[in-house]
């Protein structure tokens, strides 16, 4: 077949035409919408997961939008804020839940107005509702805290136990993980044990108060997070002891709990990676809204050389590695942060 010059220019003419419109159709796509419903952001690593999920590159970019929902630390705020991602019709919504139980029908509501949920961090006590979630193993992490103070304290050791916030999922299944060190260490002798709700004001206050009933009975302190761990040190401190001759643990590798750990009056903290959370669980929710065809692009992807198997994203549940940091590597830690 003969194709003529004016077919070839009319052709070409008619390419040049299309070509900007297919390519302005891309460009003006609307940026998917996407609400982080969070504990709060009075706390350190809700803060670092924050400020994590916002620098996800699918913003940068506008593939997506994020709008991070301060929840307060409280049940009743974190549902009235479902209801305003209901009613705003975001796209996804990625849920950090205050507790364990109270979680589940706002991830309902959301479900049955066709929006999903991924959830990060903490999570509900049914799993199922989620589209998918990322967190890392809090029985695991209780049970790091426990060994990490025994192993320091001895197997007869007695103890102090700082809890989180009574219902979340991290206390629960933290404690979870303790418990199961404690039972099989039956010399250890627990002196007290009680909430500082995450803390690190109500943390100073309760160990205060576990040093005024025990004195120097106690031998080790092993604290849910960070905050009150660096919390249970300024209160052995302010009632005179050296903390470090008294083993201390907690978890989430927030800044002024490795540089506890680098003075030595900490003993470990297990870091928890919330970029890892963060920018996993918008990764999660993108690979939801656009398909197959999305590559995921946090860091801790095995895709991206991390060590999380992202596996297509077809998995409901993904565990982030937790991070032991003890006197041998903290420095190493604190130069990369």
């Amino acid at each position: 077949m003969n194709i003529t010059r004016r077919v070839l220019v009319g052709a070409a003419a008619g390419l040049a035409f299309l070509t900007p419109m297919v390519l302005g159709s891309v460009a003006n796509a609307k940026p998917l919408k996407i609400v982080a419903v969070v504990q709060s952001l009075n706390t350190e690593y809700n803060v670092l997961w924050a400020d994590a999920a916002k620098a996800h590159p699918a913003l940068a970019d506008s593939t997506a939008t994020l709008t991070i929902l301060d929840g307060r630390q409280d049940v009743l705020t974190q549902s009235n804020l479902f209801d305003t991602a209901i009613t705003e019709k975001y796209d996804a919504i990625i849920f950090i839940p205050v507790d364990i139980d109270a979680g589940n029908d706002p991830i309902q509501r959301a479900k049955s107005a066709g929006i999903p949920v991924f959830g990060s961090n903490t999570v509900v006590s049914q799993a199922e509702l989620y589209d998918a979630y990322i967190n890392s193993n809090d029985v695991e992490a209780g049970e790091l805290l426990a060994k990490a103070v025994i192993d320091k304290a001895g197997k007869n050791a007695k103890v102090v136990l700082l809890e989180g916030m009574l219902g979340q999922s991290a206390q629960v299944q933290r404690l979870e993980g303790i418990q199961n060190v404690l039972k099989a260490n039956p010399g250890v002798t627990v002196l007290g044990q009680n909430t500082a709700n995450w803390s690190r004001a109500e943390a100073i206050t309760l160990m205060e108060n576990f040093l005024t009933s025990h004195g120097e009975e106690i031998q080790g302190v092993i604290a849910e997070n960070d905050e009150m761990a660096v919390g249970a040190i300024e209160g052995i401190r302010s009632h005179g002891l050296d903390p470090k001759k008294l083993p201390v643990a907690g978890v989430d590798g927030i800044k002024d709990a490795l540089e506890a750990v680098k003075r030595g009056d900490q003993t470990i903290s297990i870091l928890q990676d919330a970029k890892g959370q963060a920018q996993g669980a918008i990764d999660l929710a993108l690979n939801k809204l656009v398909g197959e065809s999305y590559k995921p692009r946090a860091a801790v992807w095995d895709v991206n050389g991390g060590k999380l198997v992202w596996n297509d994203g077809k998995e409901q549940h993904y565990y982030v590695p937790w991070l032991a940091v003890t006197s041998q590597n903290v420095g190493e830690i604190l130069s990369g942060k």
